[in-house]
């Protein structure tokens, strides 16, 4: 009898050790904090909106949500590469250059779908430019050498023109956001400029007097749009809650004023298929 009573005390103190470590580490796990990197393609200057959607997120989720920021696509591409962050918006870009330390987690729809183009602006004054094509020998600013429509497709416009897009303009620069391309051009600093034309189109609503002062000569062929991602190590239930929360962000009226904010309607899962001309022009690009 003594013998079974301390068997018996010793299956309970086990449980007990092993229910209290399951218990803490689950507790462990819903505090771990959630990192999710933005770069100045999305939500550059808009801090308050930012915590906004920070605390949206925390609640949804029920672990702590941060923000990480950063000036270039290539900082967020190392922090990627690190695993130092969970999830992120980036360009189509990146995404694919990344395809082996990422996976798709969502992608906005804008205007009712899942696609953006490149503008190429010029100031407001000028009159006379119509494509890219004219804007030869002049001084032209960049977004960032990792945008798809602020770099990789202007200089595959201008390969479709057999020209060398290292030495067709006079000048280049990178202004390192889309809205600092827009004030560049808007300011007669640049001569033309390439921009996503859901940054453009956005501040035209938030910000018409910025981009009246700019005019769009083209646009290119439609692109998939900036996705969101996630490391290629997330845990699948993290991905999963993560990828629920912002697909059902449109059905919640907390969460569709946060996309009316973003001038975006929701999120969908996506489709890699959607950035296949992307691809074809980072392979020319490499060529």
């Amino acid at each position: 009898m003594k013998h079974m009573l301390k068997h018996l005390f010793f299956i309970i103190l086990f449980c007990s050790i092993f229910f209290s470590q399951a218990a803490s580490a689950g507790q462990k796990n819903r505090q771990r904090t959630i990192r999710i990197g933005l770069t100045p393609a999305l939500l550059h200057n808009r801090q308050s909106y930012n915590v906004k959607w920070q605390k949206y997120l925390q609640r949804k989720l029920n672990q702590p949500v941060e923000f990480i920021q950063r000036d270039s696509y290539s900082e967020m591409m190392n922090l990627i590469r690190q695993d130092k962050i969970d999830f992120a918006w980036v360009c189509s870009y990146p995404f694919l250059l990344l395809k082996k330390k990422v996976k798709l987690l969502a992608v906005p729809q804008y205007k009712g779908r899942s696609v953006y183009q490149s503008y190429i602006i010029v100031p407001a004054s000028d009159t006379t430019t119509k494509s890219i094509a004219d804007l030869k020998g002049k001084i032209f600013a960049y977004a960032d050498p990792y945008s798809n429509s602020g770099y990789l497709s202007p200089r595959y416009s201008i390969r479709k023109l057999g020209k060398n897009p290292d030495t067709f303009f006079k000048k280049t620069f990178f202004t390192w956001s889309h809205r600092k391309v827009i004030q560049a051009v808007a300011v007669d600093l640049a001569q033309g400029g390439a921009v996503d034309s859901y940054i453009w189109e956005s501040l035209n609503r938030f910000d018409p007097k910025l981009t009246q002062r700019t005019r769009i000569v083209s646009r290119s062929e439609e692109y998939g749009f900036p996705p969101m991602v996630a490391r290629q190590s997330i845990l699948e239930p993290e991905f999963k809650a993560m990828q629920n929360t912002l697909l059902d962000m449109s059905s919640n009226p907390e969460g569709k004023t946060l996309l009316k904010q973003l001038n975006i309607e929701g999120f969908k899962k996506g489709n890699r298929h959607i950035y296949d001309s992307v691809e074809k022009m980072i392979e020319s690009e490499a060529q």
